[in-house]
């Protein structure tokens, strides 16, 4: 099937997850992501998950974050009880996940790996979600989106000492250098934020600015997937570093040259219908047999709790009330994308074998969809 057939049948197969989710009320993610299960392998099995559709919902991704980064002061993102919410939301689910892997005779590596997949956040789900709402201002998505990307660093730490001590040495001093370069990554995101804007104030004053009122965005753009790549190279997420270049933007007003904004919600709305499809196609329903059904139901109990319990209390602690602390615990609980990633790495690394593998996957997807329906259905 050619490429061009392929992106045809995803936006088409996309519309329909609109569709659905007008029918049922929910959040248009629900939707396509279960289109996405019906079209992919686990039923009709007319996509693939081909590498043209994990680049283009590798974009999806980087550009959804990118746009709603432009909506967030980038000195917001870093509050320290932001990082408080993101540490006990780490640590709880890691050491459930160990401690479920032990109940299941599962080998320590193997017990260390499932800790790990159950650390990660997806901040583009809960993002998207609340982009719809129209509640990304509110405290308690900055909350989450604050200790989203903070869970980024600290689940890439985990991820690296998981992978070590299957190896069987834990070499202190890469780990150390990995939070360096990490968090030298973000406080360099916050100091030149200044200069990147004026820079880009004085570009939209020239001449050239208002014959070619599209050539911010390109740049902006180029400043986007620079950041993704730097934050690949040292090892975050790529959509952690969209997320920074956008807040950078945030609050940018031109007087000649088009607005960020809109340009960037034209691209995500088509790309990042691809991301959410592919999430459906990822997963194959088929492989989980009887004999894995019980750790996997296992999992996904505890992927929610140790979330729900550990962020949610942890910001009730932290000075929110009780509806914003479900809603942070809630909203830092899908697993998404970078869970299936983790159980990839695990996989290929032979730590974890096909039936843990299957189990996190489908944990992902389960956490992804049950996300969108809590928090749209919680008043607030």
């Amino acid at each position: 099937m050619s490429i061009e057939l392929q992106i045809s049948l995803i936006l088409l197969f996309a519309l329909g997850g609109y569709l659905l989710s007008s029918r049922i009320n929910q959040s248009a993610v629900v939707g396509v992501i279960i289109i996405g299960i019906i079209m992919g392998p686990s039923l009709l099995h007319i996509i693939e998950y081909s590498v043209a559709i994990k680049m283009l919902a590798h974009l999806g991704a980087i550009m959804l974050l990118f746009s709603i980064g432009l909506e967030f002061k980038i000195r917001e993102v870093y509050q320290i009880r932001y990082g408080f919410i993101a540490l006990i939301g780490l640590i709880v689910p890691w050491m459930a996940g160990y401690f479920l892997g032990y109940l299941f005779d599962y080998e320590f590596k193997e017990s260390m790996f499932i800790g790990v997949s159950l650390t990660a956040t997806s901040i583009a789900i809960t993002a998207k979600v609340l982009e719809e709402m129209k509640k990304l201002n509110t405290p308690a998505a900055k909350a989450i989106i604050g200790a989203a990307v903070i869970d980024d660093v600290l689940a890439l730490l985990a991820l690296s000492i998981a992978i070590q001590s299957a190896n069987g040495v834990i070499a202190v001093s890469d780990i150390f250098k990995t939070a360096i370069k990490s968090v030298v990554f973000l406080l360099a995101g916050i100091l030149i934020a200044p200069y990147v804007k004026n820079i880009f104030l004085k570009i939209d004053e020239k001449k050239f600015a208002r014959d070619f009122p599209d050539f911010l965005f390109i740049m902006s753009i180029m400043f986007c997937f620079l950041y993704a790549s730097i934050a690949e190279i040292i090892g975050l997420s790529a959509i952690v570093g969209a997320f920074l270049a956008g807040a950078v933007f945030e609050g940018v007003k031109f007087k000649n040259s088009k607005e960020l904004k809109e340009g960037a919600e034209y691209i995500h709305i088509i790309f990042g219908a691809v991301f959410f499809i592919s999430l459906g196609i990822l997963v194959n329903l088929r492989e989980l047999s009887i004999s894995v059904l019980p750790f996997f139901v296992a999992l996904l109990l505890v992927a929610v709790i140790t979330k729900v319990f550990g962020c949610g209390v942890t910001a009730k602690i932290a000075g929110y009330n009780k509806t914003e602390s479900l809603i942070i615990g809630f909203g830092m609980s899908p697993r998404g994308e970078v869970a299936m990633i983790v159980a990839l790495i695990g996989l290929s690394s032979r730590i974890i074998n096909q039936d843990i593998y299957v189990a996190i996957v489908l944990m992902s997807l389960v956490t992804t969809i049950i996300t969108p329906l809590v928090i749209r259905n919680i008043k607030w």
